[in-house]
C-alpha cells in the first residue's frame, strides 16, 4: 500500500467533496426560493419520520442523519419550537427523552420532497445515464464499506 495517494486519487478526492458542496448548495437554495425550511430540518424529520411512533434518541438521530451533527441539539429545539417534533421522555433509563416528529413535522416534509426530489433530479439525476448512476453507487458503496 502507498503511503501517499496518487494525483488521480487526488483529484477524485477533491471532484468528490466539490460535487457534494454544490449539490447541497443548489438544494438549500431550491427549498429558500420556495419559502421551505432548510436541508438539515427535513434530514432530521425523515429519520423520525422512518422509525415511526417509536422515535429516536437524540445520539440515534446523530448516527442516521445525512448532514452535519455539528448543533444538533439546537436544531432539535428548533425543530421543537416550530412543533414539528417533540420530546417524550424514556422509559429506559429516565434521564434522556425520545425525538419523535409531530404531524405538523409530516407535512413538512410532504412540502418539502417534491423540491428537493426537483432539484436532485435536475442537480444529479439529469447529469448521469441510469448506468453512470448505479456505477457511481456502486463505487461510493465500496468507500463507504
Amino acid at each position: 500500500m502507498s503511503e501517499f495517494p496518487n494525483d488521480t486519487t487526488i483529484e477524485a478526492w477533491v471532484m468528490l467533496h466539490r460535487a457534494n458542496r454544490k449539490l447541497l448548495e443548489e438544494v438549500s437554495a431550491a427549498l429558500k426560493r420556495h419559502s421551505l425550511p432548510p436541508l438539515d430540518w427535513y434530514d432530521v424529520l425523515l429519520e423520525l419520520h422512518r422509525v415511526g411512533d417509536a422515535g429516536l434518541r437524540q445520539f440515534e438521530v446523530g448516527d442516521k442523519i445525512l448532514l452535519s451533527k455539528h448543533n444538533l441539539s439546537r436544531l432539535i429545539d428548533r425543530l421543537e419550537k416550530q412543533a414539528l417534533v417533540r420530546r417524550e421522555a424514556t422509559a429506559e433509563d429516565g434521564r434522556g427523552n425520545r425525538i419523535k416528529i409531530t404531524a405538523d413535522g409530516k407535512k413538512v416534509l410532504r412540502k418539502v420532497w417534491p423540491v428537493y426530489a426537483e432539484s436532485i433530479q435536475q442537480e444529479f439525476g439529469d447529469k448521469l445515464s441510469a448506468q453512470e448512476a448505479t456505477q457511481l453507487a456502486r463505487l461510493l458503496g465500496k468507500v463507504l464499506a
